[in-house]
């Protein structure tokens, strides 16, 4: 079975994290469920541990606690990748900070782009 790849920023991160962000889970507490109740494997070994340190290459999968069939995946990838959003041939100014995978629909970064604090600040003003 084959998991899509599911992008992080830095050269790790936690499990708890990552089943998040690949949408594997919908809140953190789902997350920390899921780990402890032994349904969260890593390579294909039951990992327990939200904090365990996950790598380009890991490949995370849901499991059911019953039956033992694979629910759902994903397969952590670098941001380097050639074709993940966070790649420098794709980078913004906005790059660190609004990853669009994860942004509010109703967000529009190009409103915001040339927003100075100054601005803010005095419509802000008392």
């Amino acid at each position: 079975m084959e998991f899509p790849l599911v992008s992080i920023r830095d050269s790790e991160i936690k499990l708890g994290q990552f089943i998040k962000l690949a949408n594997l889970v919908e809140t953190g507490g789902e997350a920390k469920e899921a780990i402890a109740a032994g349904a969260v494997q890593v390579n294909g070994e039951v990992d327990t541990r939200r904090g365990k340190a996950l790598r380009p290459g890991d490949e995370v999968t849901l499991v059911d606690g019953e039956t033992g069939e694979v629910l759902a995946g994903a397969v952590v990838a670098s941001a380097a990748s050639a074709d993940s959003p966070l790649s420098d041939e794709n980078d913004d100014d906005l790059g660190e900070f609004f990853d669009e995978s994860t942004a509010d629909d109703d967000f529009d970064p190009e409103k915001w782009r040339n927003v100075k604090l100054e601005d803010v600040r005095e419509d802000n003003a008392i």
